[in-house]
């Protein structure tokens, strides 16, 4: 069996591009003592894995140049050498951008269940997008009915899902899109009550859509709409920082956050959220979506591509804000 593998060929400084990559052909490799063997099918494309690649964060070590991209699979079990999995069963976790994966226990973040929801959803709404939408808003955005509920890069992945959570939750949900036709996407599939489009004059609109002050700010992108929100919050708020897509580059270091202030005046709790501090909440969670799902409250849209070269562009297409729901890329039926 050919093993297709996207490799690191060159460090790249700020957000990965494809010439920073190149596909390379093995064989599959073989399965060692205590080890499983997982043919990929779905891969997944995360904002995330441009810290894996550069060294401008001590968060996770990068990908070391001449290795497989690291990422988020959802992948069959073909062989087995681990008494805890078999062959025919469907897994989630770090198999990496190629088609098979030799690997270990702890490579794995979780089975899947099919009885659930199709592959795509659990490589999206049941994977790490929905997990960090459910477990990162409910935890520490602590939401309350009628609160205000502010969503940056409203209608991505994690933030369409937050949308409707907060809906759920008795809330009125603001996302905040780069066009008209996403604020529309984000009102008509995702139940938030409104948009804001930050490549227009945004301050005042935001003022407009929150008159009564925010409460609960799920941000993605971090930079200037962080700051201006921050300003916009109502006392004992609580802002949840969950990406910083907005900063193309941590070298050097931006300036900022300058609202010091605001956080203590407004009495405001803000917390940074990595879904990895939480792997032993997945499998409820998970089970938690799906019924979600299920039961028609919840609506998920995937992005999916099938040609494996195309998985770096697709990285680029995310930063870029031009995916259409979860992004993945399908290497088998």
């Amino acid at each position: 069996m050919l093993n297709r593998q996207i490799v690191l060929i060159a460090r790249p400084h700020g957000i990965p591009q494809p010439h920073h990559f190149e596909m390379r052909t093995a064989d599959a490799p073989a399965v060692g003592p205590g080890q499983i063997l997982v043919e990929n099918v779905l891969l997944s494309i995360d904002p995330a894995q441009r810290g894996y690649v550069n060294d401008e964060s001590n968060y996770t070590p990068p990908v070391a140049i001449g290795q497989v991209m690291r990422g988020l699979a959802v992948g069959r079990v073909v062989a087995s050498n681990h008494p805890g999995f078999h062959a025919g069963e469907h897994v989630y976790g770090w198999f990496g951008w190629q088609d098979y994966c030799a690997c270990g226990a702890e490579a794995v973040l979780r089975r899947v269940q099919r009885r659930q929801a199709s592959l795509p959803m659990a490589a999206g709404v049941l994977g790490i997008n929905g997990l960090t939408a459910y477990i990162a808003f409910s935890e520490l955005g602590a939401p309350k009915p009628g609160e205000t509920v502010v969503v940056t890069a409203g209608a991505g992945a994690v933030g369409s899902l937050v949308g409707q959570l907060a809906s759920l939750a008795g809330c009125r949900a603001i996302a905040i899109v780069g066009s008209e036709e996403k604020g529309r996407e984000c009102v008509e599939k995702f139940s938030f009550a409104g948009y804001i489009n930050y490549r227009r004059p945004w301050a005042d609109a935001l003022r407009h859509e929150c008159p009564n002050g925010v409460d609960v700010l799920f941000d993605n992108v971090g930079g200037d709409l962080l700051d201006g929100i921050l300003r916009c919050m109502n006392p004992c708020g609580r802002a949840i920082i969950c990406g910083t897509v907005a900063t193309t580059s941590w070298i050097p270091a931006p300036t900022g956050l300058r609202n010091e202030r605001e956080i203590l005046t407004r009495r405001l709790r803000v917390a940074g959220f990595v879904i990895f501090d939480h792997t032993s909440k997945f499998d409820a969670v998970a089970e938690k979506l799906a019924q979600l799902l299920a039961q028609g409250k919840l609506r998920a849209e995937v992005d999916i591509e099938t040609d494996i070269e195309r998985a770096p562009q697709a990285l680029v297409d995310v930063y870029a804000g031009r995916n259409r729901g979860k992004k993945l890329i399908c290497l088998r039926d």
